[in-house]
């Protein structure tokens, strides 16, 4: 059984930065919509809130749920020799490029290019869970897929307008 608490503890953090690849379920009433990511796409504001930017290129399902009131849940899990599974639920806002905030808060990450997100999601922290990760294989990290969505994103900008 895992360990459920309120907020994010430095160690979480640490955990999650050394993740490769995470997963994000969401929901809104409707079918529970299940996605990876790989991109360098979280933005920890404090240990109960967090930003997570969406780009193009897929259904924009998650979008939806919380939009409608839904819920998010992101996993994490050790695929290296240290198992565990980490859990983040939380219920968020989307925010749009209509938003007048969307160009600042993208920039708030590293590298922050409004021309290519599609929005962004402003998630609350409202429990997070650790359990042992015992049934997940070890596996290697080989390298990131060349390209990858920012880099299609970045290109489909460019079709669209030209300069960004």
């Amino acid at each position: 059984m895992g360990k459920q608490y309120p907020a994010l503890s430095e160690k979480d953090r640490q955990f999650i930065a050394q993740q490769k690849v995470f997963f994000l379920a969401s929901a809104s009433g409707e079918e529970v919509n299940l996605a990876p990511k790989g991109e360098n796409c979280l933005l920890f504001i404090d240990p109960e809130n967090l930003l997570l930017l969406d780009y193009p290129g897929s259904s924009n399902r998650t979008g939806r749920d919380l939009a409608a009131g839904g819920s998010l849940t992101i996993m994490f899990c050790s695929f290296d020799d240290d198992s565990r599974v980490l859990r983040i639920f939380c219920r968020g806002e989307v925010i749009g490029k209509e938003s007048p905030d969307f160009a600042s808060v993208v920039k708030r990450f590293p590298g922050g290019d409004p021309a290519i997100v599609r929005q962004v999601f402003r998630l609350s922290v409202q429990a997070v869970e650790n359990s042992c990760g015992l049934s997940v294989p070890i596996m290697r990290f080989e390298k990131q897929r060349e390209g990858g969505v920012r880099h299609w994103a970045e290109k489909k900008a460019e079709k669209a307008g030209g300069n960004r």
